[in-house]
């Protein structure tokens, strides 16, 4: 029976509760990173930023072949690899922390499957014996 002053967490809320600040911000911006909004963020950006130094009459700040543009985006990757290196390996403790999860759910349910069946035996066998009984007692 549950006891209704601690309520029962499944096991991504047991896991959340482990994370420390550093994962939980380095899960959210690999979230970010990967997502279209990241994309479109970024494509907007590059956009206005070629645009703007094609165009700019008399400061070019990264004059074509964009060389900064360049250095900023391979900062990025530089810092978004192991970020989100570090949300995979994450995942994957996820991943086996559910499948642990999982094993126990699974040998609890077994273990009460077990004794259903022993209690539908017992079952069985008690109205197996009183209905031989029964007959025993028609034959005499």
């Amino acid at each position: 029976m549950l006891n209704q002053n601690s309520p029962v967490k499944n096991w991504h809320e047991k896991h959340a509760e482990n994370l420390t600040f550093g994962q939980k911000t380095a899960d959210k911006l690999a979230s970010f990173m990967g997502s279209w909004e990241f994309i479109i963020i970024q494509s907007v950006i590059v956009a206005l930023w070629i645009t703007i130094n094609i165009i700019a009459f008399m400061f070019h700040w990264d004059p074509y072949p964009f060389i900064l543009l360049n250095l900023l985006f391979s900062t990025q990757a530089a810092y978004a690899a192991p970020i989100i290196m570090m949300a995979q390996n994450r995942q994957n403790e996820r991943d086996r922390f559910h499948a642990r999860e999982d094993f126990i759910t699974n040998v609890q349910a077994k273990k009460e499957i077990e004794e259903l069946q022993k209690s539908l035996s017992r079952i069985e066998n008690d109205k197996l014996n009183k209905i031989i009984e029964l007959l025993q007692q028609e034959v005499e």
